[in-house]
């Protein structure tokens, strides 16, 4: 038998980047929270992550993640970073909202590392959420998903915070969809 959603482990992951282009730019912070099918948390973690360059480097749009240049000097080289979000994934499934943003990042930090990732079977809480509404009368941005469920969403953009909220809005999501096994969830196939 199939174990029970809500035994399952989570592992909630946002990223803020200096930008949307995967090619160009590159992860400055990481958050993840660690929650169980129900909603329960188990651990919650963030960093910031340093520059490959320390003298020439862009964090991209301060005025969206309010990240500067001197808060990501002193922070943990990203190896150390990824090996730490690496032991955070060890056991868990993979969600994010707009999951394939967060792990084209994520696998390209890893693969600049020389880090492994445990990402399989992501889950995307945005897919989730429009799946549950077809005709598209929602937003499913995550402030307004969080305002639909009566979430306070502390800091948008920060990369905990979100995380936050996306593991709040998880446990409305699969009960919604009426997930109670994991064999039930849906896996993440990646937009050619």
């Amino acid at each position: 038998m199939s174990e029970l959603v809500s035994a399952q482990r989570f592992a909630v992951v946002d990223v803020e980047t200096s930008g949307l282009s995967v090619k160009r730019h590159h992860v400055l912070q990481v958050g993840v929270v660690v929650v169980d099918g129900n909603g329960a948390v188990h651990e919650r973690w963030s960093s910031l992550v340093a520059p490959r360059s320390r003298w020439w480097f862009r964090v991209g749009p301060t005025e969206i993640h309010g990240i500067r240049r001197r808060d990501v000097r002193a922070a943990p080289p990203a190896s150390e970073v990824l090996a730490r979000l690496a032991a955070l994934l060890h056991g868990t499934r993979f969600v994010a909202h707009n999951a394939e943003f967060d792990m084209a990042f994520l696998h390209k930090a890893a693969n600049r590392n020389g880090v492994t990732l445990a990402m399989d079977q992501p889950l995307c809480t945005l897919r989730l959420s429009r799946q549950l509404d077809p005709e598209r009368q929602f937003s499913h941005r995550l402030g307004d998903m969080c305002a639909r469920y009566d979430i306070h969403l502390t800091r948008p953009h920060d990369a905990l915070a979100d995380a936050d909220a996306t593991a709040a809005v998880l446990p409305h999501l699969l009960h919604a969809h009426g997930f109670e096994t994991v064999d039930q969830l849906p896996v993440l196939v990646p937009r050619r």
